[in-house]
C-alpha cells in the first residue's frame, strides 16, 4: 500500500551509516578518487545497509561542486601579517583559483581550537578541495584533509606527504649553496639562526647549512628559534652573540630573521658585511628594506602558490596528485 511504502534512501543516510560527511560519500558515488580506502569500505557497507539506488536527480547533486578552494596557514595570526611570503602564495593560488572561476576560502589555524574548528569545517561539503600552507609532520591538518579525501596540495614537503600532491623548492640544496658563497667571502666563524625546525623547510635549511661547513660545522654556532620573525631574529642574534662575540657569518633561515638579525649587531657597533657577513632566505620584501641590502635565496612565493592552486584544480579534473619543484636561485647584495 502507498502509505507503508519504504522512504527511498539518500546520500545522507548512507553518510550518517557510514560516519562521513556527505561531501565524501559524494567524492565515492562521482568515481572521485581522493577518498581512504576505510572511508570508502564504509560507504560501500552502508550503501548496501540503507539500500541506496543514484536517481538521475541524486545524481545531480553528487556531482555539484561548491566552486570553492580552502587555502589554510598553519601560522600565528601575528606572522600571518607579517610574512610577505605567506601574502605572496596567497596572490598566487587566487589568481589561478579565479581564472577557473574557483572562489578561495582563506583559513588561519594559530591553535589546537581553530585545527578542530577546521577540521569540522573541512567535512561539511563547503569546499571542494585545499591547499595547505607551512603544515608540519604529523599535523593534524594533514590527517583531517587526507581522512576526508579532499584532493589537495601542499606548499612545502612535510615527510609524511606520502603520495599527496606539493609545491615546493629544494631547501636543502639552496641553504648549502648560499652558505657556501658566505664561506667563500673569506668568514671563518659562520653561525645560523635556525627557525621553524619542526617543519621541511627550517630543518632542511639547517641541514643544507651543515652540509656546506662539513667538518668545520660548530653545532654552538646554530641558534634555534621558533618563528621566521624578525623578532625572534633579533633574539636568536642576542643569543649568539652572547656565546661567540667573534663570530663574523651569519646565515639566517629568513629574510625577517636576517633582517633582526642586522639590526642587533649594527646597535651592538658591528659594520655589515665589514665586520659580519649575513645572507637570508626567500627574497623578500625585508631583503631590500635591509640596509645594505641583503644576499639571499630567491623563494618564488606567488609561483608555488600558483602551481599548488593548479594541482587542487587538476585534482578536481581527474588527475593524479604529483609534486612540483621550482628553481630558487640565490641572489647576491651587498651584506656579505
Amino acid at each position: 500500500m502507498e502509505g507503508t511504502r519504504r522512504r527511498r534512501a539518500t546520500v545522507n543516510d548512507v553518510a550518517i551509516e557510514a560516519g562521513v560527511s556527505r561531501g565524501t560519500v559524494s567524492r565515492v558515488l562521482n568515481g572521485q578518487r581522493y577518498v581512504s580506502d576505510d572511508a570508502r569500505a564504509a560507504i560501500d557497507a552502508a550503501i548496501a545497509k540503507v539500500g541506496f539506488v543514484p536517481n538521475r536527480a541524486a545524481r545531480s547533486l553528487v556531482v555539484q561542486r561548491s566552486q570553492a578552494v580552502g587555502l589554510i596557514v598553519h601560522e600565528p595570526h601575528s606572522l600571518f601579517v607579517e610574512d610577505p611570503n605567506i601574502a605572496s602564495i596567497l596572490l598566487g593560488a587566487n589568481s589561478a583559483l579565479s581564472e577557473a572561476d574557483y572562489q578561495m576560502a582563506c583559513l588561519i589555524a594559530d591553535s589546537a581550537r581553530d585545527v578542530d574548528r577546521l577540521t569540522h569545517y573541512l567535512s561539511g561539503g563547503l569546499i571542494d578541495g585545499v591547499i595547505v600552507v607551512s603544515a608540519r609532520v604529523g599535523d593534524p591538518i594533514t590527517r583531517a584533509v587526507r581522512d576526508l579525501g579532499l584532493p589537495a596540495a601542499f606548499v612545502g614537503h612535510p615527510r609524511d606527504l606520502g603520495s599527496a600532491a606539493y609545491a615546493a623548492i629544494d631547501n636543502r640544496n639552496a641553504a648549502r649553496e648560499i652558505t657556501t658563497r658566505l664561506i667563500g667571502t673569506g668568514r671563518r666563524r659562520v653561525g645560523m639562526i635556525a627557525a621553524a625546525l619542526d617543519r621541511d623547510s627550517g630543518a632542511d635549511r639547517l641541514a643544507g647549512f651543515v652540509d656546506a661547513l662539513g667538518g668545520d660545522f660548530d653545532p654552538s654556532l646554530v641558534q634555534r628559534i621558533p618563528l621566521y620573525s624578525y623578532s625572534d631574529g633579533q633574539a636568536g642574534m642576542r643569543a649568539l652573540l652572547e656565546r661567540a662575540p667573534d663570530i663574523d657569518g651569519i646565515f639566517a633561515s629568513s629574510d625577517a630573521v636576517a633582517a633582526g638579525a642586522m639590526e642587533v649587531l649594527q646597535s651592538s657597533g658591528r659594520s655589515i658585511p665589514g665586520d659580519v657577513g649575513v645572507v637570508g632566505f626567500d627574497d623578500s620584501s625585508w631583503a631590500l628594506r635591509c640596509d645594505p641590502p641583503l644576499s639571499t635565496v630567491h623563494q618564488p612565493a606567488t609561483e608555488l602558490g600558483r602551481a599548488a592552486a593548479e594541482s587542487v584544480l587538476r585534482q578536481l579534473a581527474g588527475a593524479d596528485p604529483e609534486p612540483i619543484v621550482l628553481e630558487c636561485p640565490v641572489v647576491w647584495r651587498a651584506s656579505a
